[in-house]
């Protein structure tokens, strides 16, 4: 009796054991771990890109990301929907970024892309507090912009287009007049080099970039860019303020807020207010 007593026990505890091996999970050593977020940064269709208007930037891992591309088809295939979202985003035709990009970079291939992930060729200038290395290019050891991944050299290329004074008369063209932008790019200083404007057209034309342009159009956005309406204000500066930061925080340019306040440089101090003019 005690010795079948024994065995039931036994044969419980067995039971136990199995149901809690059950119950427990692992996973492999490395292997990516799912996890379900409402702020979950995502590339998919109809996601992130929808709501916010703009292609969304991938998280910046503190890592320089290698970006291999191997010709300049792939390239094409690579960034034509990040060039697509700055043309609506920006009002620069999608033919002429993915033109210079080509252009500038050597299609992704370049010895300066390859070591910066600067893929328009854009130096540092002043204010930039940025990543930066140096290349060889109109003089030796100019100082150029570094980014961890390809995306954010086309909204900085974005940007710096958007925002900058000399460049605000192409803003008038038509957005898919690809000739006008590349002879203006030329004009408002972007390259010295004077056959730019044709080898800009040559890479569209040779590679139909203007169907991205067309594709933009048909899906809504307008010919002709509309008067903006620019909200002004001012901002105080407080302690650990910079030109660089506050031109971040309200989406302009350094040198725009060095004109629209009169610096001669980038010195702040605690208490200044500042002029600042945002488009709405």
């Amino acid at each position: 009796m005690i010795r079948r007593i024994g065995y039931v026990l036994i044969a419980a505890l067995l039971l136990s054991s199995c149901g809690a091996k059950k119950r427990r999970t692992t996973h492999r050593k490395g292997a990516p771990v799912v996890r379900n977020s409402e702020n979950t940064n995502t590339n998919r269709r109809g996601d992130t890109k929808e709501d916010s208007g703009l292609y969304p930037m991938p998280e910046d891992s503190g890592r320089f990301e290698r970006f291999p591309i191997s010709d300049t088809q792939d390239y094409i295939e690579t960034f034509a929907e990040i060039a697509q979202y700055e043309m609506r985003a920006y009002g620069i035709p999608a033919s002429i970024t993915l033109a210079q990009g080509i252009l500038e970079s050597g299609s992704g291939r370049g010895e300066l892309t390859l070591k910066t992930n600067n893929h328009f060729g854009i130096k540092c200038h002043t204010g930039w507090q940025g990543e930066f290395d140096f290349h060889d290019d109109d003089a030796k050891g100019e100082c150029f912009r570094k980014y961890n991944h390809p995306m954010y050299s086309f909204r900085d290329h974005s940007i710096f287009l958007s925002t900058r004074s000399r460049y605000a008369f192409l803003f008038n063209y038509k957005r898919d007049d690809y000739k006008k932008w590349a002879h203006g790019l030329r004009q408002a200083g972007y390259a010295t080099d004077r056959k730019y404007p044709q080898k800009l057209i040559s890479i569209i034309e040779s590679y139909d970039l203007h169907k991205y342009d067309e594709a933009v159009v048909e899906n809504g956005l307008s010919t002709v860019r509309e008067p903006k309406q620019y909200e002004v204000f001012t901002h105080e500066v407080r302690k650990g303020d910079t030109l660089y930061g506050i031109s971040k925080r309200y989406d302009i340019s350094v040198d725009e807020l060095r004109r629209l306040n009169n610096l001669n440089d980038n010195i702040i101090s605690i208490g200044q207010l500042l002029n600042i003019r945002r488009a709405q």
